[in-house]
């Protein structure tokens, strides 16, 4: 019998911070990769990066489910070889890498993301953009499951259903990607799995509680609350794999 490497108040720590990164995605449309990854990271190495993806592709597939029909294909197929491609560099690096530096290698990631989310005022995406955006992209979601912020960067100032169904077109098969590539390093298996399915219903808990309390999250603190916070997080990895 496969042993779950999680016990149950590791797994209640996973479920809240999962809850709870929902709950702020749904208030500033970011936070449960950002915020969840290094905190997962934290409470047990193994939850990052393979069940932290299945985690984190699940609202995609539900958002496509509701707006494939605002999604612009050209912009889909720019993005998807930059996507293999830093797919394919994260899994070479990976292979040639010791468990002890993930930990410096993941917080060094989320702190870039949280310095992509502050950045502002870019361009209409263009396909030099895109593949770039996305090659980061699958760059950093195979190694920390966080992706979200290079490409919601270069769609910085698109809005609404292309916004939303594009990234999403983006996002599903790039995750699979990510799954494919660690899963030929031997870091994606049926514990992974089991894993990313245990953590599944907070996410849909978290999506649910923030339908009824999005409205009340006051963005202009709350947004760089999350990035701070993703900050120490981050850092807190780092300190943990040199100390």
């Amino acid at each position: 019998m496969m042993d779950f490497p999680l016990n149950i108040s590791q797994w209640l720590m996973a479920s809240l911070v999962i809850i709870i990164g929902a709950v702020i995605q749904g208030g500033i449309g970011y936070g449960v990769a950002l915020l969840g990854a290094p905190l997962l990271y934290l409470i047990h190495p193994q939850l990052i990066p393979a069940p932290m993806i299945i985690i984190g592709m699940t609202l995609p597939l539900l958002i496509l489910s509701r707006e494939w029909r605002a999604v612009h294909p050209r912009d889909v197929a720019w993005a998807l070889p930059g996507s293999l491609a830093g797919t394919a560099l994260a899994a070479a690096l990976l292979g040639s890498i010791a468990e002890d530096v993930m930990g410096v290698l993941l917080g060094g990631l989320v702190l870039l993301a949280v310095a992509l989310s502050l950045v502002h005022r870019v361009p209409e995406p263009r396909p030099a953009h895109l593949v770039g955006a996305a090659g980061l992209s699958g760059f950093m979601a195979t190694i920390t499951s966080i992706g979200g912020p290079p490409l919601a960067l270069a769609f910085q100032n698109v809005t609404g259903p292309r916004l939303r169904g594009t990234l999403s077109a983006i996002f599903v098969p790039a995750g699979l990607l990510s799954l494919t590539a660690l899963a030929l390093l031997d870091r994606f298996g049926m514990t992974e799995i089991l894993l990313g399915l245990s953590l599944l219903p907070a996410i849909l808990v978290g999506f649910w509680i923030s339908g009824w309390v999005a409205g009340y999250l006051d963005r202009h603190w709350l947004r760089p609350a999350v990035l701070w916070l993703s900050g120490v997080a981050g850092m807190a990895a780092i300190v943990r794999s040199v100390i």
